[in-house]
């Protein structure tokens, strides 16, 4: 008799081939109704009485969770990096395990984090910016296409109004120290991509063995040698108590003035006051942001008119190609439970 299974997210069809000659599958959740189209009041009744429930970001909470294994729910899987969105403790009161898809994203992320660097170091955002809001511009010609005859050709006179002057000329990422805050799956890809810069890499994560960081040509330091020698403090910590505002006035006042943050973890992690004094006071010269304290960000955010802050709405971890990893981190797990195999990615529950 094949088991049934509530299928919230895509698993690759490979994969989905097999999962189908043992389960009955029943499409539930956004992969039914559209991403933001779900309440948890929707995805559990879709997915009651099913023995596998695979959800992607759909929320379920302890009501939902043990009301789904009271009626008969044997494997429960996340497809995303941290499974925020279920209740841990309901399901280790099921006496069941968690399967979730880590590092899914990390190599999305640590790209999108390359690039907030090097925008931030080069001003990008903001030339690009003034540029289309009509700043440091010539006069219009008759005809764009009618270049005249000059060997170097330069944006001048370098003067007062010069976009040089105005939005400055940045710095290279090569030479200098980059602070990694938590050494996991995307703090390792983005250090590695920052070596390639000729970037030096100071790494903080007092859960983690220094060997293991050693040996990818990081250097493990204490939080305090990170917030004194980096120029650049990229941020990869998971928003759990002892990390929530962390990120305060203590660090700031510790940084260089000349030092940015990188942020493409959770705002959580970062004092928010705080943060915004530090940028507005120059305690630190920047920062280049993802995530907010409440998304979408309010419109009147002081963080979106300060001229030493690129902000980007929330997309670092989205690419074309996250869900195929997702989904196929997240087929191994089906694949391994009906074949009653150990799965390999399953969430640290306090049991």
């Amino acid at each position: 008799m094949k088991k049934k299974l509530a299928l919230c997210t895509p698993i690759p069809e490979k994969q989905m081939e097999y999962i189908k000659e043992q389960c009955d599958v029943t499409i539930c959740g956004e992969l039914k109704h559209g991403k933001g189209n779900v309440t948890e009041d929707m995805t559990k009744e879709e997915c009651m009485g099913f023995e596998i429930v695979v959800l992607g970001d759909e929320n379920a909470g302890a009501d939902t969770i043990t009301a789904w294994a009271q009626s008969g729910m044997k494997f429960l899987g996340v497809a995303k990096g941290t499974p925020a969105t279920v209740d841990y403790d309901a399901i280790a009161d099921a006496g069941l395990e968690l399967s979730y898809t880590p590092g899914r994203n990390r190599v999305a992320v640590a790209e999108f984090n390359i690039g907030l660097m090097i925008a931030a170091a080069r001003r990008l955002a903001l030339s690009s910016t003034g540029l289309q809001k009509g700043e440091h511009l010539g006069a219009e010609v008759e005809d764009v296409y009618n270049i005249p005859d000059v060997k170097n050709v330069i944006w001048g006179p370098l003067d007062e109004n010069h976009p040089y002057t105005d939005y400055g000329i940045g710095f290279e990422l090569y030479g200098k120290k980059l602070g990694i805050a938590g050494y996991g799956a995307i703090g390792r890809e983005v250090a590695v991509r920052a070596k390639a810069f000729g970037m030096e890499i100071l790494a903080y994560d007092p859960y983690l063995a220094a060997e293991k960081i050693e040996a990818d040509g990081a250097k493990a330091v204490d939080l305090d040698t990170m917030l004194a020698e980096s120029d650049i403090i990229s941020l990869h910590l998971p928003v759990v108590p002892a990390t929530k505002g962390i990120v305060n006035k203590d660090w700031f006042s510790k940084m260089k003035p000349s030092a940015y943050v990188i942020n493409t973890a959770r705002a959580a992690v970062i004092d928010q006051k705080d943060f915004v004094e530090a940028l507005q006071n120059k305690t630190i010269a920047g920062a280049a942001i993802d995530v907010y304290w409440q998304e979408p960000v309010p419109a009147n955010h002081p963080l979106l008119s300060m001229r030493n802050v690129l902000c980007t709405p929330h997309m670092a971890g989205l690419t074309t190609d996250v869900d195929n990893w997702s989904g196929t981190m997240m087929g191994d797990e089906v694949i391994a439970y009906l074949k009653g195999e150990p799965r390999k990615y399953l969430w640290k529950l306090k049991k």
